[in-house]
């Protein structure tokens, strides 16, 4: 099937249906997105949509835990370079998870309202989603809004759970709230997502430039991408040369109702939003003391609903947490609501010659 989740859109198969050997799926998996012309970054040969954002892909199954009812693995299908990466998890895909389930009968809908638990296997943690479900039935149509998607749907709810670290193994992976490269100050952070957080100003922009003026500034792209690999190793990731985490955000004071502005690089283009998950690291950034994004805008620590800001409107996150008298923060649950809608089920043609 082929769903919208969030602000992205994906390819969702059962696990049952797809090979045990990795290079294979993978190999399958490419040719459902690309065709024949595995690495065309026009994906003209198949289903992706030559965008990031479009090129996802879900595998769903039930879950082998006893604590969740689903296992998800989220994978990218890196643009121009006929490859996938499961390094990292996506928010925005997993809002398609429990509607996919119930279409395909693997979970039974309940009346009014089902509520699932997710394992995520790309980072661990587990995800609490509530989907509306009247007559049994996945609703798609509603009044919720989600900046960067066109009208609006059946809000889902999306409740994280145990994310903070999962995939640098810290919530603060350098152990320092504000780090040097370059010159330039950061924070880096990993509740769900690994991002480095810089203010914009520091590399001699506004930070209010539109994803297009970004992505044309070749210099601040090439600084980005130093910074990138060098702090990479610092938290715990390794060599990041071919990782697509960590991601880079600027921030900037918010122009709106928000708590703070950003411009999210994925990691080498601008997001024209925000992700799910790197927005929830973004408002944990903001809400602990010494950060780089108390210097930009400086959160009350009581506050739990922070608007973040993005090129085509806001993403609100839920945070319940507490910070002790040490300074130190303890998440408990961090959440946002997303949409979905089925687009498409059926079949996929794979041209013999790629596989």
């Amino acid at each position: 099937m082929q769903f919208r989740g969030g602000s992205s859109k994906g390819l969702y198969f059962e696990a049952r249906h797809l090979p045990e050997n990795i290079i294979q799926r993978d190999r399958i998996l490419l040719a459902c997105m690309e065709g024949v012309g595995m690495g065309d970054p026009r994906q003209i040969d198949g289903l992706g949509g030559a965008h990031s954002l479009t090129s996802k892909i879900a595998i769903v199954s039930p879950s082998k835990t006893m604590e969740a009812d689903l296992d998800y693995l989220f994978l990218q299908v890196e643009i121009g370079k006929g490859k996938i990466s499961t390094a990292q998890n996506c928010g925005n895909i997993l809002a398609g998870v429990v509607p996919f389930a119930i279409e395909s009968g693997m979970i039974q809908a309940q009346e009014g309202f089902t509520k699932a638990s997710i394992n995520m296997l790309n980072t661990g943690g587990i995800c609490e989603i509530l989907v509306q479900t009247p007559h049994s039935k996945v609703e798609y149509s509603g009044k919720a809004r989600v900046d960067g998607v066109p009208g609006t749907a059946a809000p889902i709810i999306c409740n994280y759970l145990g994310t903070e670290g999962s995939t640098c193994g810290s919530l603060i992976p350098t152990g320092n709230l504000i780090d040097r490269v370059d010159g330039i100050e950061l924070t880096c952070i990993d509740n769900g997502m690994p991002v480095v957080l810089l203010e914009a100003k520091s590399l001699g922009i506004s930070g209010y430039e539109t994803p297009e003026e970004l992505n044309l500034n070749e210099g601040l792209k090439e600084r980005l991408e130093d910074i990138r690999l060098k702090i990479g190793p610092k938290m715990n990731l390794g060599e990041v040369k071919h990782k697509t985490i960590p991601k880079i955000c600027l921030i900037s004071p918010p122009r709106m109702n928000g708590i703070i502005n950003t411009r999210m690089f994925i990691p080498h283009v601008c997001h024209e939003a925000i992700g799910v998950l790197a927005a929830i690291s973004v408002a944990t950034a903001s809400v602990i003391p010494g950060s780089i994004n108390h210097r930009v805008f400086n959160t009350p620590n009581s506050l739990h609903e922070l608007s973040i800001e993005h090129p085509t409107g806001e993403l609100t996150v839920s945070l319940d947490y507490q910070i002790d008298e040490w300074g130190k923060i303890n998440i408990h649950r961090s959440g946002v609501m997303r949409t979905a809608r089925l687009i498409s089920k059926g079949e996929v043609f794979i041209p013999p010659l790629a596989l």
